[in-house]
């Protein structure tokens, strides 16, 4: 007689179903090996037997599946320990019948096993997640578990761990007591490099999440502008985050539509489409675990309200209709996916999308008489699906808002009952949160209703795209290119005897930010350089580029001091210092950061014969330092690299163009330290290198 192992995979190599039956052995003769076969690399085969008897409801097998979690508890293979898992999660009756002692035997000495074979211990927590969240078991064994995670562990179990909390989340982010220390955790795997991209990918979907069932504009602007921070971020730090991309042109047509911009969404719907033909094509016959499938169709299904939208938009911005009955389906759609959308449902998004959608009609009055008269003669138009029932509702809502307002105009006294929508000392908050939601997080509410004041909604949205720009840049210490070299600055930095006090707590922050403007502006496809909002002024003059032309405009020193100046005046430390531009009249400029008492200048030159370190320390250094003999020994050198950009001579990365050194003047005895930074200028787009 064959045994349980040498059956099974005859079976496998066939294409008869492997179920216990098939196998051709007594449930007796099972019963012995199964444990054994389950800690080895069959016990996928056997996951698919267990799962049949469950299935077929055969009772006499369905006790061998009783020792299938104790010997899967001793599996050391990650791949088979996943596949069995998937065969039995496949089957409810199975799952629910094994729940508990699979729970037991996955959860089992978790903490040690996360220091032995923490790749091992990251898939025995997530077997455990989806089995609470199938409903298998009570969810309360898997919450101590993740209460319980080191936060310091190794590094293969953290890099996983984002994506586990994430789908913790997903199933009980209602739940308060869960929720916070998920959260709580995510936060703390940001300042983790194996984890930062996924955490902070996670944390931007719970963020949208909460959008979507806040109660106010205000609320739903705020964690969408939080969300759309975090997904760009993620997107930044790792390279084909198509996911975080994905979301974050999602954020943006939202907020469009909100501003009834039918340009901008329709940009972001194009994003969407292009970034979801990569994804397919970057993930294509690659293994996808089954717990990630939901959130792929959530991509696409949010792809398809943003289509409704654009949809919408246009129909709303259109004068005169063809096919009044299609503009009309096409506007009912969005308004009914507005709160439809899965698998995120909630009542937020209707707070942006369906005012929008109600006070277009209104201004459309031929539109209104067209979406009445539907209501009244939909028994005609049967054969085009038209939603009446949400028409009837749409209708409703119109009416309701329009006596509202006649009853609020007839009686201006009658404020105590409106809402806050109606209240008209709140509409320069609301126009706020809808045409800049990030100069609102920014600035607070008081410093934005100033700046708005005098700004029609053109100029509001450029100045909310150059905040939305400068958040996105300024990136917390979860940078894996910033906070390694900031590390390697501060240690050299810390060698010198006069780095201490107040000294070292001011130039470390203006070293900071020092490295993030020059991330910031090491990216040419990013329209981040701060200049005019007027909407009739031309944009800034890009001093990055290779100019075209032998008339076209040259890039002088003065370009890359006001860039850095302004950049220091819109960041962190605007409250806390006075930041002057210097010499700008003399063709030169430099950049004077003061800190109470304490100064640092940062010389601003240009050079297109050589961007050598040798070169220019040679030739800046005894300038620069020459400005610190008054006050601390500490200043910056930046420097605009001119010098011919090819296909074999490109662009060194931010943390190879920064470094620190020392300059003793003539007769002196302390050293001056200087942090020399190299713009790349002169530059044309990649692309460019290979037409050539």
């Amino acid at each position: 007689m064959l045994q349980l192992a040498d059956r099974l995979t005859e079976l496998a190599a066939g294409s008869e179903p492997i179920t216990f039956p098939a196998i051709g052995l007594t449930p007796d003769t099972v019963m012995g090996q199964a444990g054994d076969v389950a800690a080895g690399p069959l016990a996928p085969f056997l996951a698919e037997a267990v799962a049949d008897a469950y299935n077929r409801g055969d009772e006499q097998w369905q006790t061998v599946g009783t020792t299938f979690p104790p010997g899967l508890a001793t599996q050391p293979s990650v791949l088979h320990l996943t596949a069995s898992l998937d065969a039995l999660l496949d089957s409810a009756p199975a799952a629910k019948a094994l729940g508990k002692p699979l729970t037991t035997a996955l959860l089992r000495d978790l903490g040690a096993r996360i220091e032995a074979t923490p790749l091992l211990a990251a898939a025995r927590l997530e077997g455990a997640v989806r089995l609470a969240i199938a409903e298998a078991v009570s969810p309360f064994k898997v919450w101590q578990a993740l209460e319980d995670v080191p936060v310091d562990g190794p590094e293969d179990f953290l890099e996983r761990l984002p994506r586990i909390l994430g789908l913790t989340l997903d199933r009980w982010a209602h739940e308060d007591t869960i929720a916070d220390s998920v959260r709580d955790l995510l936060v703390h795997l940001t300042n983790d490099e194996a984890a930062d991209a996924d955490a902070t990918f996670e944390l931007g979907c719970d963020l949208l999440r909460r959008a979507l069932s806040s109660k106010t504009v205000g609320d739903v602007t705020n964690h969408l502008v939080q969300a759309r921070r975090h997904f760009t971020r993620a997107a930044q730090v790792e390279e084909a985050r198509h996911d975080a991309e994905t979301f974050g042109a999602v954020c943006d047509a939202i907020m469009a539509f909100s501003r009834h911009d039918s340009s901008a969404i329709a940009d972001a719907a194009d994003r969407i489409a292009n970034l979801l033909d990569r994804r397919e094509a970057w993930i294509y016959r690659t293994h996808q675990p089954a717990w990630l499938q939901p959130r792929r169709s959530a991509e696409i299904a949010w792809h398809e309200l943003v289509l409704q939208l654009r949809g919408a938009a246009n129909a709303l911005n259109e004068d005169a209709w063809l096919d009044g009955w299609q503009a009309l389906a096409t506007v009912l759609t969005a308004y009914r996916a507005s709160r439809t959308v899965q698998p995120m449902t909630g009542d937020g998004l209707g707070f942006l999308v369906q005012p929008v959608i109600e006070d277009s009609f209104l201004r459309q009055q031929a539109f209104l008489a067209q979406l009445r008269r539907a209501t009244q003669e939909a028994e005609h138009h049967e054969g085009r699906g038209f939603d009446v029932e949400t028409a009837n509702a749409l209708l409703n809502a119109i009416e309701s808002t329009s006596s509202q307002r006649e009853a609020r105009d007839a009686s201006p006294s009658a404020g105590q009952d409106q809402s806050e929508d109606d209240d008209p000392d709140r509409a320069p908050l609301a126009r706020l949160q809808r045409w800049a939601p990030t100069l609102l997080i920014l600035l607070g509410a008081d410093q934005a209703l100033r700046i708005a004041a005098s700004l029609d909604n053109a100029e509001l949205l450029a100045i909310e795209g150059i905040a939305h720009d400068s958040d996105v840049a300024r990136l917390e210490a979860t940078d894996p290119l910033i906070v390694p070299k900031l590390d390697e600055l501060m240690a050299a930095l810390s060698e010198h005897p006069a780095f201490t006090g107040e000294t070292r707590r001011t130039f470390s922050a203006l070293v900071k930010q020092t490295l993030l403007f020059l991330k910031s502006r090491s990216d040419l496809t990013r329209t981040n350089l701060v200049g005019s909002s007027k909407k009739d002024e031309p944009p800034p003059f890009d001093y990055r580029r290779k100019p075209e032309g032998s008339n076209a405009r040259k890039p002088v020193e003065a370009d890359l001091q006001r860039d850095f100046h302004q950049w220091l005046q819109m960041g962190p430390l605007h409250n806390v210092v006075s930041v002057e531009p210097v010499d700008v009249a003399m063709g030169r400029g430099d950049v004077m950061v003061h800190f109470g008492s304490l100064r640092y200048l940062t010389e601003i030159k240009k050079d297109d014969s050589n961007n050598s370190r040798q070169y220019l320390e040679g030739r800046y250094l005894t300038q620069t330092a020459d400005y610190s003999n008054t006050n601390a020994p500490f200043g910056q050198l930046l420097v605009l690299d001119l010098t011919s950009k090819t296909a074999t001579k490109g662009n060194l990365r931010v943390d190879e163009s920064v470094w620190i050194t020392t300059h003793r003047p003539r007769g002196a005895t302390v050293d001056r330290a200087v942090v020399v930074g190299v713009l790349a200028g002169n530059r044309t787009t990649p692309s460019s290198y290979s037409r050539k």
